[in-house]
């Protein structure tokens, strides 16, 4: 049976060898981000890859070396996983996708609980070298795509695998599978290029949040709305209405403030490669509890949108706690 050989943080891409047990382990954090690029849901995709593990291991005898490395082979399956998981789907949307923005800051913040809401990925869950293509941006515009042509597009762009592997792992031809990145291309050129985005790893992106959690804390409306660009956005899944423009996402902040009162507490994370927060609203008994994560997209010094995630699922996926004290928070101050 084959064992894979690897060195330094990742996987080898096809170093393979006939002497011992086939160890499937170490490709589970790339997979992980594959499945959640497919399926916009980071649970959804753990679920995926405990399956292609298993499939794997059981097809593990009729492995064949000589036709493609164990990883190219673990995506083939890992793809049909998702493609079958797809099927009959909803894509996943944020509320952005959905219609236009609400004008009025005062209301009602209903939760649509029926919408199998886009999530964010835990970046500390795994250890994966990569994260410019976790972003929610790029996440939600692939939701748009029918289920194979995002398998395409993730598969030759994203993880750079041939045509031909990619027609290998999809059971077609090396024709089909660049007409269908053209055509996913030409479409995802329709709902605007998630690759024009900064890369969300830049320092100044980070310090414009550090001083964002710093305002946050304070309850400083004036100086929240002067971190963001004029046409910023703000959208809470699972409530479906969201906000742009500064007035309107300083209107909002001042009634969260007004409903939740002051002196709230930040953890500064990442989530898909984006700078994020979780906030910690003051509790009446003098704590403070995980309230919301905050996703940042940043651009020229300024906060362009703001995913506020309020769903337990999301917590949980994060591993945060549900209160904090003054001595455990991390603003970054």
């Amino acid at each position: 049976m084959p064992q894979v050989t690897h060195s330094g943080r990742g996987p080898a891409r096809g170093g393979v060898r006939h002497d011992g047990p086939m160890d499937l382990e170490p490709y589970r954090g790339e997979l992980v981000a594959y499945c959640y690029r497919m399926l916009g849901s980071f649970h959804e995709a753990e679920d995926l890859v405990q399956e292609t593990m298993l499939r794997a291991w059981k097809a593990r005898e009729r492995y064949d070396a000589s036709r493609a490395s164990v990883r190219t082979w673990l995506y083939r399956i890992a793809t049909n996983v998702c493609l079958t998981a797809l099927e009959g789907r909803a894509r996943r949307p944020l509320p952005s996708g959905l219609g236009a923005p609400s004008e009025d800051p005062g209301a009602p913040l209903t939760p649509a609980l029926d919408i199998p809401w886009l999530q964010p990925f835990p970046d500390a869950r795994y250890d994966i070298e990569a994260r410019a293509d976790l972003r929610l941006a790029l996440v939600a515009a692939l939701q748009w795509l029918p289920a194979r042509q995002r398998a395409v597009l993730v598969l030759r762009e994203v993880l750079e695998f041939s045509a031909a592997e990619v027609a290998e792992q999809l059971g077609t031809t090396v024709a089909a599978v660049n007409s269908s990145l053209q055509r996913a291309r030409a479409a995802l050129a329709r709902v605007g290029d998630p690759a024009e985005l900064p890369e969300p790893d830049d320092a100044g992106a980070r310090d414009v949040v550090r001083q964002y959690a710093r305002a946050f804390e304070a309850a400083d409306v004036p100086a929240l709305v002067r971190l963001l660009t004029d046409a910023a956005v703000l959208e809470m899944p699972p409530v479906p209405l969201w906000y742009r423009g500064r007035r309107d996402y300083g209107l909002f902040l001042e009634r969260v403030f007004a409903m939740r009162g002051t002196h709230w507490l930040t953890r500064p994370l990442t989530a898909g490669g984006q700078p994020a927060l979780a906030a910690y609203a003051p509790a009446p008994d003098g704590g403070h509890r995980l309230h919301t994560l905050q996703v940042f997209t940043v651009g020229a010094g300024r906060i362009a949108r703001n995913v506020v995630f309020a769903d337990p699922r999301v917590f949980a996926a994060f591993g945060l706690p549900g209160e904090i004290s003054a001595e455990k928070s991390g603003s970054g101050r």
